[in-house]
């Protein structure tokens, strides 16, 4: 992983756009420059504070070590410490906001310029791409406008014979990496909906879940994500202990899909029975297979499903079919 040094000092973004990128209020960043000296921005000609890729880097850290429980004063007073050896901390991944600023690129075009960068296996360009991604666009657009595009067209040209596996292999560990630091950008909030997340047995493709969690993550909910191929009756066990409020399986083969139809069944027997829903392109492909399939369907886009999971929890009504 990047360290914060890496970034570019080059001042360019307003404290309107650090706050949005940071999560961090514009009163707050200012006692902290005020106070403990956190950052001196550049003044413009016309006043206004800029800030550089580095600042924020350095009050993402910041912000993620006060988060952590450590007081401001002591976070500022280690990363000063660091400094004084020469030493920088790692970089914490930026979690997009909810409040992207107005992109002046549409996401179809990042989407290419990510094909082409995974296609040439360029790491470095891949995440400069998605770190200007997340600073214009919300998280549901990086994940189905930009992302998924992306890695389907390079599913696509490897089922063609235009690429190599390892091309295909490169562009899904990368995409994986990228959403697993993201997910823990996160916080975990134990009074939250606990919701169990991940690909159905046999199912090997989890980008899809691993998005879902990551966005379910952003909107509050309790998220744990459990990968690909996951045993239903290692599972079911699982929730039996846990009492999670919603088990969420994912699958885009038939194969996988048909796997899940008995799980319903499995998870009544249970003390405290969760919710059972799924979603994938293959129910997407083929709208009959759901009536095969007892649970609810999270629908074809993934901020549909957000949507629905957050009625469904407010309402707590129980799936009937």
């Amino acid at each position: 992983m990047a360290t914060i040094i890496d970034f570019s000092d080059e001042p360019k973004y307003t404290i309107k756009a650090v706050c949005t990128q940071t999560g961090i209020r514009a009163v707050t960043l200012r006692a902290w420059e005020r106070r403990y000296e956190v950052l001196n921005p550049y003044r413009s000609e016309n006043h206004y504070r800029l800030y550089s890729e580095r600042d924020i880097a350095v009050l993402r850290w910041i912000k993620n070590r006060v988060d952590g429980g450590l007081s401001i004063s002591s976070a500022v007073s280690e990363l000063k410490s660091m400094n004084r050896s020469g030493l920088w901390p790692e970089s914490i991944p930026s979690a997009p906001s909810a409040l992207p600023t107005s992109p002046t690129i549409p996401p179809d075009q990042y989407a290419g310029k990510l094909l082409q960068a995974l296609l040439r296996h360029n790491e470095s360009l891949a995440g400069d791409l998605l770190r200007e991604a997340n600073s214009l666009f919300d998280l549901a657009t990086i994940c189905t406008a930009i992302i998924t595009p992306a890695l389907v067209e390079i599913g696509e040209a490897w089922y063609r014979g235009e690429v190599r596996v390892t091309t295909e292999h490169f562009a899904s560990s990368f995409i994986r990496g990228k959403l697993l630091s993201l997910l823990q950008t996160y916080p975990t909030r134990r009074s939250s909906p606990y919701i169990m997340l991940g690909a159905g047995p046999t199912e090997q493709h989890e980008i899809g879940s691993l998005m879902m969690a990551v966005l379910l993550r952003s909107n509050g909910f309790r998220v744990e994500y459990l990968g690909p191929d996951i045993p239903l009756e290692d599972l079911a066990d699982y929730a039996s202990y846990e009492h999670p409020d919603m088990i969420i399986l994912t699958a885009s083969l038939e194969p996988a899909a048909m796997e899940l139809a008995h799980f319903k069944e499995k998870l009544s027997r249970l003390r405290s029975v969760p919710v059972f829903a799924y979603a994938g392109r293959v129910f997407d492909q083929k709208p009959d297979l759901r009536k095969k399939i007892p649970g609810l369907y999270l629908g074809k886009h993934m901020d549909e499903a957000v949507s629905t999971i957050r009625s469904f929890m407010n309402k707590g009504k129980s799936v009937s079919n």
